[in-house]
């Protein structure tokens, strides 16, 4: 998002998180509100351009979405869906955008209050890395002659019992309505937002054995002094690598793997 768009965002996760912090409210209850409203909006191109019209007041914007939502949703839901509309926006997406990810934060805090959000990114990300490894499932979730509900009702079956219900909440919806994400992209948002939530990066670690705990917490650490903020790892077993450790935070990558010193060295010797 760009410039009106970023300040408005940024604006109402501040009005999301003085509403965590400040009551009781329900998290999922509020997510799910807002992920009502996005579907709302992914299907009607004129209510976005109508609650994003500049040409109509902040107040006249909220007013028509209340009584268009009037009894369908929370208070704390409206109440913020109002501070939304009242914003200014770059582009009519932009707003559903910003209501899909407030969605997933409301998720996230609620796992955070919890104490669950751990255990949330590391069931997203081995996940993912499920879906990687299987052929059969990968080709099933991307094959568009597959209607996304047939697809949910799939996922859902998978996760039921194995992970958290936030966890299998999330994924049963991005698979529902991807919004134009593949999976892969929609995991990495959300592992993005659980990373600020805790206001540290992740790092995708690839070895060819588990780490012990105390190697991961001398890792974490490690890479935590380098960038200056918390770190979370993100452990992917691979033999091929034989030993040592790939490490990959953004674009930024460190490889120390005996596989590719031993690639580096024939190509030396080959020169």
């Amino acid at each position: 998002m760009q410039g009106a768009s970023r300040e408005s965002i940024a604006a109402a996760r501040e009005r999301l998180d003085a509403l965590a912090q400040s009551t009781g409210a329900d998290m999922p209850a509020l997510a799910e509100d807002l992920h009502s409203v996005v579907l709302l909006l992914d299907r009607t191109v004129v209510l976005r351009r109508v609650l994003t019209d500049p040409a109509r007041s902040g107040e006249s914007r909220a007013a028509f979405l209340a009584q268009l939502l009037d009894g369908q949703i929370g208070g704390e839901s409206a109440d913020l869906l109002g501070g939304l509309v009242r914003a200014r926006w770059s582009r009519p997406r932009d707003l559903v955008d910003a209501i899909d990810e407030l969605s997933i934060e409301a998720e996230l805090i609620g796992a955070d209050r919890d104490g669950s959000l751990d255990d949330l990114e590391d069931e997203l990300f081995r996940f993912g890395r499920i879906v990687a490894g299987q052929r059969e499932l990968r080709s099933t979730l991307a094959d568009p002659s597959i209607a996304d509900g047939r697809k949910a009702e799939l996922v859902s079956g998978l996760l039921a019992g194995r992970v958290q219900p936030v966890t299998r909440r999330l994924v049963t919806r991005l698979v529902a309505h991807p919004r134009s994400r593949s999976l892969e992209a929609g995991l990495e948002a959300y592992a993005r937002l659980a990373a600020e939530r805790r206001r540290r990066v992740v790092a995708l670690v690839t070895v060819a054995l588990p780490l012990t705990e105390e190697q991961n917490t001398r890792l974490a650490a490690a890479l935590g002094r380098i960038y200056g903020r918390q770190v979370h790892l993100n452990v992917e077993i691979d033999e091929e690598v034989i030993g040592g450790v790939r490490v990959q935070i953004g674009d930024d990558v460190i490889d120390g793997t005996v596989a590719t010193r031993l690639d580096e060295a024939g190509r030396r010797l080959v020169r």
